[in-house]
């Protein structure tokens, strides 16, 4: 039983990673957008006040704000796409009809019992419009539902087929036809049970609200202890994207979710400071300044024969995780073999959102250092208080430097460069795959490291007849194999630049950074599978 849970949780936390990776993407653009039609902007560079920029910010900001308010309809297919075994795009579209059905069945429903409020706003009723139609407010939820219920009855009856007259109603349409009862009836039954849920929400968020900066510590330190399961993001995204993460009306409509908040505050020139909900999206300090002050102790406490091969090893994981945010390559560095460091790491990175909130710090900064520049320059002190942001920053570095120094030197942790004699000084990361690319001068060469790769990468995993399915995440390699133990780590580890190997049961995560679609792509050429998702 703990089994099948752990893999249903695995694979839903894969197809979380389609919605879910694609909307900070909007989120840069309406920056973007406030770039051209922020005034103080404009006050500094004369030349943008023109209404060819303004105009293309205003519209870029514009259109990408109604996302917010549709991300039930980006869940439901994300979440079904991902889920689904076979013919994903088919999925897709069903799950877009599915929802739909879904909404106007409710409507309907409620109109029929009574249950429809007239007002001016619906806010603080329950109610809301979903594409112009008034129904629960169920927000992300309702797209997370229907997109389990519409993967599990596509990847059910994808294969039914029938004979004679009744041969074109099988496949997807017959996937379609069991939807459309099901949804009718959950659209029904939701409309007496969702309210009973939605306030078990509210007393639920609540509760983490009022536990003030001992559950905003708890929420940060969480976040980084489910790193090696992938399920950390499972942590966030409810409070970034539902009522958890707090409820603000902007420009006359009201959102839920730290992240929606702030997405459409940034595109709105009349909020003067970003809500107080934007800190459960200031995960960042952790991968911009903290984990580069670990690579710093790692480096002064590496033996003296191997600082030269640290330093190399050291700086593009650290310059990796300052600019893009991507931190795995230094966790999976210490992570086992010195878990303590790793728990203080998680309890650090919940302290600094702590010292954010203390200091009343609105700045934006889930990631690197990138997105924080764009995301909070243009919008000026005021707004975010962004100069302090980078304050509490330099301090969690040097705080990283000296707990991780003093903590290596007394417990004589072997992190890199303090490995035993005989043991190459190495961080297992994607330095070993890029090198082993740059020794290909022509493409035909190129093609040959990567099959030569993905050939050493599918046997490390015990051969191509052992891999069920292979998918990857943004860096994560992700497989469900039918015999993990003729997992290879060592080979992995050290012949094909993975940072880390996780097993868990039949579903296996390898770790490679930012370069693992490029690694994904090879392994599914050299296996002759089409790439699904």
């Amino acid at each position: 039983m703990k089994q099948k849970m752990m893999e249903a949780m695995q694979r839903f936390s894969k197809a979380m990673f389609i919605p879910v990776l694609i909307l900070p993407i909007a989120g840069i653009l309406i920056a973007l957008g406030n770039v051209f039609t922020n005034p103080r902007l404009l006050e500094i560079i004369p030349f943008l006040d023109n209404p060819v920029t303004t105009g293309f910010g205003s519209i870029l900001s514009g259109s990408l704000v109604s996302i917010l308010s549709n991300l039930g309809l980006i869940f439901a297919v994300g979440i079904t796409v991902g889920l689904a075994k076979k013919e994903k795009s088919v999925a897709g579209f069903t799950a877009l009809l599915g929802y739909l059905v879904f909404v106007n069945a409710m409507n309907k429903f409620m109109e029929l019992s009574g249950l429809l409020l007239e007002a001016d706003s619906l806010q603080g009723t329950g109610q809301t419009l979903v594409l112009g139609v008034q129904i629960l407010d169920m927000g992300v939820f309702l797209g997370i539902m229907l997109g389990l219920v519409t993967a599990f009855i596509h990847n059910k009856f994808i294969d039914t087929e029938f004979n004679g007259a009744f041969q074109i109603y099988g496949g997807s349409r017959f996937v379609f036809i069991v939807l459309i009862p099901v949804t009718v009836l959950m659209a029904v039954l939701l409309t007496y049970i969702w309210p009973v849920f939605q306030n078990g929400i509210n007393n639920l968020g609540t509760l983490i609200q009022h536990s003030g900066n001992f559950g905003l510590f708890l929420y940060g330190m969480l976040e980084r202890l489910l790193i090696p399961t992938g399920l950390h993001h499972l942590v966030y995204t409810p409070f970034l994207y539902t009522s958890l993460g707090g409820v603000a009306e902007v420009g006359g409509q009201v959102l839920e979710g730290a992240r929606n908040i702030y997405y459409a505050e940034i595109a709105d020139p009349a909020v003067a400071r970003l809500s107080e909900s934007v800190i459960w999206d200031a995960r960042g300090i952790a991968k911009m300044f903290g984990l580069i002050g670990a690579c710093l102790a790692m480096y002064h406490t590496a033996k003296p024969e191997n600082k030269v091969k640290v330093k190399a090893i050291l700086i593009p994981a650290a310059f990796t995780s300052f600019i893009a945010g991507v931190t795995e390559p230094i966790e999976f560095s210490f992570m086992f073999v010195a878990p303590i460091l790793f728990v203080v790491h998680a309890a650090l990175s919940g302290l600094s959102m702590v010292a954010l909130n203390l200091l009343d710090v609105r700045a934006i900064g889930p990631n690197g250092m990138i997105d924080f520049l764009l995301f909070n320059v243009p919008l000026g002190f005021e707004k975010t208080s962004w100069p302090m942001y980078i304050f509490v920053g330099i301090l969690f570095f040097v705080i990283y430097y000296v707990v991780f120094r003093f903590l290596i030197t007394k417990f004589n942790f072997k992190t890199v460069g303090r490995e035993d004699a005989g043991k190459e000084a190495k961080l297992y990361s994607k330095q070993d795959y890029k090198e082993k690319k740059r020794k290909g001068k022509a493409k035909d060469d190129t093609n040959t490291a990567n099959t030569d790769m993905a050939s050493l990468i599918v046997e490390a995993l015990g051969g191509a007849e052992n891999i069920d399915t292979i998918t990857n995440c943004y860096t994560r390699l992700r497989l469900t194999l039918r015999q993990p133990n003729l997992v290879d780590e060592e080979t992995l580890k050290t012949k094909t630049g993975a940072s880390g190997v996780i097993v868990k049961d039949k579903n296996v995560q390898v770790v490679y950074g930012l370069q693992v679609t490029t690694v994904r792509k090879s392994v599914d050429d050299y296996l002759g599978r089409e790439q699904t998702e």
